[in-house]
């Protein structure tokens, strides 16, 4: 029994992994986008890739993320660990060997939360260092109160100035985000799977089946949950401390740039969100699948 319990979270560190390497340029585009605001304003998606791509790699799309490359697996793999486990258990007295689609989405509900703890620390550093790509035409220093060489200084400085708890800035929003979103993705991935399956719209091995439903599971949850992402990426981002709180983060975005901000990256988010998802939730049923059958 213990060795099934594990499985699911080293299936989930090794999906989660490789879907960080695949999906963080886009990632950083994403929050380059939403966290821009006063005079360093991109023309558009096609502008802020092309001043990201003037900076090297590392200061560049890949900026930020050296914590989330080590972390990230264990990030996914508390989700996938507490989800598996979790619908196991809500399926003990089921009769019926195919999960319900009331336990699977509280069963991604549950392991959303669970992810939080270790995501939210990561994500405020990635975010930081991922805003202060320099952006300004009349050549200014980046628009934030200090810049950053790298998630090592970026982490001191967030512990010297608020502390353990000031980690978890965002915490509130990611946890808007994440607990029903997750739910969604879980839901959406195996419905869409068992259909294709059930209708024969795959191949024997059922990767095609893994890969749509994983690439169409991710792209539909981000585009449901954008709003929550742009609020929780402006305030991590904010350190200077220009909103009082989430509510005012909320109220100052919408009143200096109108609805259309909460959808800021969105599409470059569902452009990533296809291919990392589809990724992740294939190494994650195939490894899955192999612990179980060889261990």
């Amino acid at each position: 029994m213990t060795e099934h319990v594990i499985h699911d979270y080293i299936a989930g560190a090794i999906g989660g992994a490789s879907g960080l390497v695949l999906g963080h340029p886009f990632d950083t585009t994403k929050v380059q986008l939403q966290t821009q605001h006063h005079g360093s304003r991109y023309k558009g998606l096609v502008d802020a890739v092309k001043n990201i791509s003037h900076q090297s790699l590392n200061k560049g799309f890949f900026r930020g993320m050296s914590y989330p490359l080590f972390s990230y697996g264990i990030t996914n793999s508390i989700f996938f660990g507490v989800y598996g486990n979790s619908l196991k258990w809500l399926d003990r007295h089921e009769s019926n060997k195919k999960s319900s689609y009331l336990n699977i989405y509280l069963a991604g509900c549950i392991g959303g939360a669970a992810q939080l703890v270790a995501l939210v620390p990561v994500d405020l550093v990635k975010v930081v260092l991922q805003s202060q790509i320099p952006h300004d035409t009349l050549g200014h220093k980046v628009d934030n109160a200090r810049y950053f060489k790298g998630p090592t200084e970026c982490a001191i400085h967030i512990y010297k100035t608020s502390g353990i708890f000031g980690f978890y800035r965002g915490l509130i929003p990611n946890a808007w985000r994440d607990i029903p979103s997750y739910g969604l993705y879980s839901l959406s991935y195996e419905s869409l799977r068992q259909t294709m399956i059930q209708y024969g719209w795959t191949d024997s091995k059922g990767i095609i089946a893994e890969l749509i439903a994983g690439g169409c599971a991710g792209t539909v949850t981000w585009f449901s949950i954008m709003p929550f992402d742009v609020i929780k990426s402006r305030y991590q981002a904010d350190l200077k401390r220009e909103y009082k709180g989430i509510l005012d983060c909320v109220y100052k975005s919408y009143k200096q740039e109108g609805i259309t901000v909460f959808y800021r990256g969105c599409l470059v988010t569902c452009l990533r969100a296809f291919p990392v998802n589809a990724v992740i939730f294939l190494l994650y049923s195939k490894t899955l699948n192999y612990l179980e059958t060889n261990f």
